[in-house]
């Protein structure tokens, strides 16, 4: 008989990041145990709260199918002598099998009749298998730190209170951290405090919600909360802001939401856009509302976990909590801005960047001297003077009170402070988007000097900590490296910035103040650029390139990242022609034979020695395509470039077909791979064309 199988697991407040990640992990992984078991069952339902993980499965079988249980042994003619009599190899093969050798059986095969084991086993009860399932899913949820309670040494992400098992009407045996499972599930805390008695596990949810006030399922709360917000903004005048990475951990805060509106005064709304943001939304988990020009309004909205009977209340109360955060960010604001942004850059050499790399003070002197050579070197030596200046200013704010109180202004203070100062809009803007780009999929610095001075400091950090050891070592990265390599590739190849990255990096580390810098400048060199190698790997590979393009286009050398772009770009479209399968796979076999003959390069073409007019029509079509891709090349035209060696495919196709190159003429043989060789340098100018995998359609 089949039924919907509900397993929930009463916890107290889970982690608000934590609750979405451990829902889906306990379901696919209970979902995997019973398929693994070989269990029948319908569709998975995924139920959280900050209170619940849970799991509903419809139509689950009460036990798993019978299965036939087969195993084949040794031929007949190995296991029985002349006289009929069993061999060792039979005796143990019974002895594998477990059971006596007169109940094996005789089965035929592609090799002729073997003996083997066949049995029928029995379906298993779904009450049977699931404690291990569950227990398996349990232990391998992804907590990153677990805790005990009680005198139990159970550990878990949170305390368990209570366990629901049951298959349709019927309850499971299954216990957790100690606890026996039941059919009472809970409600809300407050407004359903007592056990919820559940008739079958198909009332799971509407029972939850009456009377329980619990909205099992995260998707229908949060759609709930949306609605709710928008409502309230009309209500307020305004339209509601709605952060996705707020509405997610809202949603992880609350069982039953209800959305109030409130308001501040309205001279907190002198402080910059992102500081009440900051304020609202960061500290307060408040939305925030905007007019319809969308400036900030005096008004935001937060979701309470409770219908209140008295809103007003709850409404007057959060009205005071935000006041002296709004309060004290409006000191900041007015204090930092009197003092000056200069001064606070005065006090940079009291704070340590890193114990063997300096104080901050000096990290701002190394990322000065590499902004002017980035200037320089990637042709904007116009942007050096400004830039300096930007340097200069870029990590002052870290001094000021508003960003000690608000780490995630750190940059954006600066522009403010910048331009409060009087200081040059292009300059202030550099400073504001020096840490750009902040996130894997956050936008670059939107200007020149902010993409010039977020080089600077990011290629300063990641030179100083390698040149200290403390590169990233398997999944820890305290000093955020990676990020800060993908900014800096981001930046190049978005941005479009030509420079040659390997040259930057063995100039940045010439700047940090570690002998293992100089030592093993050529070394660690190296090392930081394949280090950006790889991340601009994973860059592009989730961007949809076959591992095969980018190996090919790596295979080139380039240490120009826009360069390195173009190229790939090149490459995927030329995959898609209609010779590129027959180019490629002619160049792999070019190389191949280049490879046994390595002097072949130094070969030149003799056209006196063709002998075989398709060699002639080979080195004719060389000669015309390099025409078209000679100044191609020149002019990074990539894609016509390689355009241009589709057309050597009918030549290509033929020379193989009809001409063998290894022959025993040694002046015809040489000449031959001369040949080979040009087309291999031809193949290999734009990215390394046998390395791609292209198959004809």
């Amino acid at each position: 008989m089949s039924a919907t199988l509900l397993i929930e697991i009463g916890v107290e407040e889970l982690p608000p990041g934590a609750m979405r990640p451990l829902m889906d992990a306990f379901a696919d992984t209970i979902v995997a145990g019973l398929d693994d078991a070989g269990l029948v069952f319908g569709a998975v339902s995924r139920y959280a709260t900050p209170r619940r993980l849970a799991v509903a499965i419809t139509d689950t079988a009460a036990k798993t199918p019978p299965r036939t249980i087969k195993k084949t042994g040794p031929a007949i003619a190995i296991a029985y002598d002349a006289e009929g009599q069993p061999t060792a190899a039979a005796e143990g093969f019974a002895r594998a099998v477990g059971v006596p050798l007169a109940e094996l059986i005789t089965l035929d095969s592609d090799k002729g009749p073997r003996l083997a084991y066949q049995d029928e086993q029995p379906g298993e009860p779904l009450a049977a298998l699931l404690p291990a399932v569950v227990e398996q899913a349990l232990r391998q949820l992804p907590i990153a730190r677990r805790m005990r309670w009680g005198s139990s040494s159970a550990e878990f992400v949170r305390p368990v209170h209570w366990v629901v098992s049951m298959h349709g009407t019927q309850l499971l045996p299954l216990t957790v951290f100690g606890i026996a499972a039941g059919t009472e599930t809970h409600g809300h805390r407050l407004h359903h405090p007592a056990p919820i008695a559940l008739a079958t596990a198909d009332d799971y949810v509407e029972r939850l919600r009456a009377p329980g006030h619990v909205l099992a399922d995260p998707d229908e709360r949060q759609a709930r909360i949306h609605s709710q917000l928008l409502a309230c903004a009309e209500t307020l005048g305004g339209n509601v802001l709605v952060d996705a990475a707020l509405l997610a951990e809202v949603n992880a805060l609350v069982e039953w939401p209800v959305a109030l509106g409130g308001r501040f005064d309205e001279r907190y709304l002198q402080l910059p856009r992102e500081v009440l943001l900051a304020t609202l939304q960061g500290h307060q988990r408040y939305f925030a509302v905007a007019d319809a020009a969308g400036e900030l309004c005096n008004a935001f909205i937060t979701v309470a976990n409770i219908d209140s009977s008295d809103p007003a209340q709850v409404i007057a109360g959060n009205e005071r909590v935000v006041h002296p955060r709004l309060a004290d960010a409006l000191f900041f604001w007015e204090q930092d801005r009197s003092t000056g942004l200069a001064a606070f850059a005065d006090g940079l050499d009291r704070v340590s960047f890193q114990q063997e790399l300096g104080t901050l003070a000096d990290k701002v002197q190394r990322v000065q001297a590499l902004a002017a050579w980035l200037a320089e070197h990637t042709g904007h030596g116009a942007a050096a003077a400004p830039l300096q200046q930007a340097a200069t200013l870029a990590k002052a704010d870290l001094l000021t009170h508003m960003v000690d109180e608000f780490p995630e202004l750190q940059g954006i203070m600066g522009c403010y402070y910048a331009q409060a100062a009087g200081m040059d809009a292009a300059v202030a803007q550099a400073i504001g988007e020096h840490y750009a780009p902040v996130a894997a999929n956050s936008p670059i610095a939107g200007s020149l000097l902010g993409r010039l001075l977020s080089l600077a400091d990011h290629l300063d950090t990641l030179a100083g900590i390698f040149a200290i050891g403390k590169r990233p070592s398997g999944d820890k990265d305290p000093f955020a490296l990676r990020r800060a390599a993908l900014g800096v590739l981001r930046t190049l190849i978005e941005g479009e910035l030509r420079l040659d990255l390997r040259a930057a990096i063995a100039h940045t580390l010439r700047l940090q103040p570690v002998t293992e810098a100089t030592a093993r400048a050529d070394e660690l060199a190296d090392e930081l650029f394949a280090f950006h190698l790889e991340r601009l790997r994973g860059y592009y590979a989730e961007q949809g390139y076959a591992p095969a393009e980018f190996a090919a286009v790596a295979a080139t050398g380039t240490r120009d990242m826009l360069d390195f772009e173009q190229r790939l770009r090149a490459v995927a479209s030329f995959t898609e022609l209609a010779h590129a399968a027959i180019v490629c796979g002619a160049h792999k076999r070019a190389r191949n034979l280049l490879k046994k003959n390595g002097q072949a390069d130094q070969l030149s073409i003799n056209p006196e020695l063709f002998s075989d007019q398709h060699e002639q029509q080979l080195n004719h079509a060389l000669a015309q395509q390099q025409q078209q891709f000679a100044p191609a090349i020149a002019a990074h035209d990539y894609p016509l470039a390689l355009a241009s060696l589709a057309e050597l495919a009918q030549p290509l196709d033929a020379f193989f077909e009809h001409v063998m190159v290894m022959v025993d003429d040694p002046g015809i043989r040489n000449n031959r791979l001369a040949l080979l060789a040009a087309l291999d340098q031809r193949c290999r100018q734009v990215a390394d064309i046998s390395l791609l995998t292209v198959t004809a359609d």
